[in-house]
């Protein structure tokens, strides 16, 4: 459990700090609005990821947590029914939310996608590092 929260907060960090250069670069090299969108975009994609993790991680926990086989395929089968709700459910809300925010021309669609991508970028930042880190100092 350690190591899965250790690499969550790690992902989460990451992304903070990518979403804070991407913001503030947005804002010297753009203009306040755009970084204000890209803002807004990356807080949705941080909150959207950081809760499909933890849904995944407890549905995990759930069906681990069980001693049983037949416990836990019960368990597993209902976990991922109510994960899939909740999943669907956040995605209905997100696209709600940007419905409202491109329609009422809130924020800047090219800043909101920007933001959007914060998780993607967050993903490959890492994934890059551990590459490097695998190639470059000795395979670990």
């Amino acid at each position: 459990m350690v190591d899965r929260q250790l690499s969550l907060q790690k992902m989460q960090s990451v992304g903070i700090i990518v979403l804070a250069v991407l913001t503030i670069g947005s804002a010297i090299f753009m203009s306040i609005s755009f970084a204000l969108s890209v803002l807004v975009g990356g807080v949705i994609s941080i909150a959207s990821f950081w809760v499909s993790n933890k849904d995944i991680l407890g549905l995990i926990d759930s069906v681990t947590s069980l001693a049983l086989p037949e416990e836990r395929k019960a368990q597993a089968h209902q976990g991922q029914k109510g994960y899939l709700l909740r999943f669907w459910v956040r995605i209905v809300i997100i696209g709600v939310l940007l419905l409202f925010l491109i329609k009422g021309k809130v924020v800047n669609i090219f800043g909101l996608i920007l933001g959007l991508s914060t998780v993607v970028v967050t993903v490959t930042v890492i994934s890059l590092n551990v590459i490097s880190h695998y190639l470059f100092r000795g395979r670990r």
